[in-house]
């Protein structure tokens, strides 16, 4: 009898020694993935069952049963997570799981960018693949409601940054983020401005840096751009600022800025009418705030590009001719 008893743990022994051998060479055998990576998909509330089916489904393993023993002897059963995940040629079933263990998806990223327009922003976010299109077919006036915004316009109004998040996120919590982003900074700046501005709010400071962005690209002119457009407010000076004209052609405009379109009457035609325009031209940057916020103390009242990017500043109109002539008309 004790021998049998011997012969069967012997036999138990070996048993479970060559399943463990096996498991643990199961474990740790590479994937046979044909690309050099793979995006999987999990779907949520998916079970270790339904985990198994899916990545046979997608042709990451053969059959299901091996990968749930594994799972289950790990106890990684119930901490497998839902999402994307991108799987290089060489991973094995041990790996996998603690991929799907500690939530290890693929993310998507979107970089907006300073001085781009909304309608660029929608075109930007349909052509980003890890973004779920949703706002397709629906006008601006319907995304600015499911964002919860009180304004009716959206330009200017989403914070451009780099935004990073798992694939099959929506366009519209992307905008919602860069929404909010944007009203945080806004606000935060707009409390610790410069006194004696002409704002009556921080939506008109938000229209000024929206300028400001698309005059210059050099961050250290920014301040003096500001200064300048405050010098004409101040003074019931019209802002003449070719941006805002260019804006106001909208998808008509062909690249060249011409006479007629400067005193052909729009809403943003800073040239034809007072004040600052109705709404922001584009995304304005941190620095463009900051610089709306606290611009220069500067007497200049005009600037002209010097073909390098930079601009030269006038007090007056017989200096700023004369740099007009010395670069632009050379």
């Amino acid at each position: 009898m004790i021998k049998i008893i011997k012969r069967w743990f012997v036999l138990v022994v070996i048993t479970f020694i060559g399943l463990g051998s096996w498991l643990v060479y199961y474990a740790v055998k590479p994937l046979k993935l044909q690309p050099k990576s793979q995006e999987i998909t999990i779907a949520p509330n998916s079970g270790l069952k339904s985990i198994a089916n899916q990545l046979v489904s997608q042709g990451v393993i053969s059959e299901p049963w091996r990968f749930i023993v594994l799972a289950k002897l790990l106890n990684k059963e119930q901490f497998l997570q839902a999402g994307s995940y991108t799987l290089n040629k060489n991973v094995n079933p041990y790996y996998l799981l603690l991929s799907l263990n500690h939530g290890r998806t693929t993310q998507g990223s979107i970089a907006l960018i300073e001085g781009r327009t909304f309608l660029q922003l929608r075109q930007k976010l349909a052509k980003t693949d890890a973004v779920k299109q949703t706002i397709t077919n629906l006008s601006d006036a319907e995304i600015m409601r499911l964002i919860g915004a009180t304004e009716r316009a959206p330009e200017g109004l989403f914070f451009p940054d780099t935004y990073y998040f798992n694939r099959g996120t929506t366009d519209i919590v992307l905008l919602k983020r860069s929404y909010d982003a944007m009203h945080t900074k806004l606000n935060k700046a707009w409390l610790n401005r410069s006194t004696n501005l002409p704002y009556k709010n921080s939506y008109q400071a938000l229209i000024m840096a929206s300028i400001v962005e698309k005059e210059t690209g050099k961050a250290s002119e920014r301040p003096m751009i500001a200064g300048v457009f405050i010098n004409r407010l101040a003074i019931g000076m019209r802002l003449q600022t070719d941006p805002t004209v260019i804006y106001g052609i909208g998808l008509q405009f062909d690249g060249n800025i011409r006479k007629k379109d400067l005193s052909a009457d729009t809403p943003y035609n800073t040239y034809t009418r007072n004040g600052l325009p109705p709404t922001p031209i584009a995304m304005p940057g941190l620095a463009a705030i900051e610089a709306a916020l606290h611009p220069k103390k500067t007497k200049a009242l005009y600037f002209v590009g010097k073909g390098d990017g930079s601009h030269t500043f006038s007090n007056n109109l017989v200096d700023h001719n004369r740099a007009v002539v010395r670069y632009q008309l050379r």
